[in-house]
């Protein structure tokens, strides 16, 4: 059956694979129209094809985050095509530590941190900033920063938390500051009707999370999708995981 398009615009970034492909066609199967969005247009474009044939509404579009230049063309892109965008999802990043069950705060590299915080971080800062006037544009726009768990402090502070012990450094900072992100952009667009929260999607069966993942990726997506669908009554500068506030 044919997805009849709503109207509304998503990006996600990504997209081509995992957590990004299935909140995709998780959004697209809501009546959305999602732009596939991967480093090289190729694999964005496989993607699209996977959903056009199953009767959903798609596009492809290049857009490597850590490309400032393809990060404007896509904006503009965006811009003309559609002259807004109603939600993005921030699900673009790489985990380079090497291990989850490991403590290395005084052992990693300044450039592993920096690459992690270049591609979870400035990227996603400045993918969303560029977008942002897009967002403003739509007349419920939302935001989802796709965080971790990993990222959140009251949890690694507790001896008794079930993450305690995994403590990668670089990766897990970087998600608790696109955290902190998520609570100051919300602040600035309190007046808005634009929504911007983190989600922790689970330990998910993907490259990132392995085969030793709890979750499947069409459960795994359902955090993204619902904090990208949220109402207007929906909150913001939330964190959250299958609809449960996660400790900051």
């Amino acid at each position: 059956m044919v997805s009849e398009w709503n109207g509304k615009v998503a990006l996600v970034t990504g997209a081509n694979k995992g957590l990004g492909f299935e909140m995709s066609r998780q959004l697209a199967q809501q009546g959305l129209m999602v732009i596939i969005a991967a480093r090289k247009l190729e694999a964005a474009e496989t993607a699209v094809t996977k959903l056009v044939t199953e009767g959903l509404q798609a596009e492809a579009i290049a857009l490597d985050i850590n490309d400032s230049a393809q990060i404007q063309s896509a904006a503009q892109e965006i811009k003309e095509r559609f002259g807004k965008l109603d939600v993005l999802i921030n699900n673009a990043g790489i985990m380079l530590d090497g291990a989850w069950e490991i403590s290395n705060a005084s052992s990693v590299s300044i450039d592993i941190i920096r690459q992690t915080f270049d591609t979870n971080f400035f990227a996603l800062v400045e993918v969303t900033q560029a977008l942002l006037p897009l967002i403003l544009n739509s007349p419920s726009g939302r935001i989802v920063n796709m965080a971790s768990i990993e990222g959140s402090l009251s949890l690694h502070a507790d001896p008794s938390s079930y993450i305690y012990h995994s403590k990668p450094f670089a990766y897990n900072a970087s998600k608790a500051v696109v955290n902190a992100f998520t609570i100051h952009l919300a602040h600035e667009l309190r007046n808005t009707p634009v929504k911007v929260n983190s989600a922790h999607p689970g330990w998910v069966k993907t490259e990132l999370g392995g085969d030793g993942a709890m979750m499947d990726i069409t459960e795994g997506a359902k955090t993204g999708v619902q904090l990208a669908t949220l109402p207007d009554e929906g909150t913001s500068g939330g964190f959250f995981h299958l609809g449960q506030p996660v400790p900051w």
